[in-house]
């Protein structure tokens, strides 16, 4: 099982931010960027370090998977 560390989630939801700025009035976060913080706000509420890929939704699966290829 893969896991993901909050470092990273973090890394990948500034990289989308990059990519893809928060548009309109509202500032609102482009579709990838708005899937990994979800899980990002969980984790830092719970504490948590790392989480298994297992738990992200497809959306967020593929965000954080296109972010790695471009290490």
């Amino acid at each position: 099982m893969m896991f993901i560390s909050i470092q990273e989630l973090e890394s990948a939801i500034n990289y989308w931010r990059s990519q893809s700025p928060a548009s309109g009035e509202e500032l609102h976060l482009c579709l990838e960027a708005s899937a990994l913080a979800k899980p990002y706000a969980l984790m830092i509420v719970q504490g948590a370090q790392r989480i298994p890929m297992d738990v992200l939704d497809e959306i967020a699966k593929s965000a954080i998977q296109n972010y790695l290829k471009t290490l």
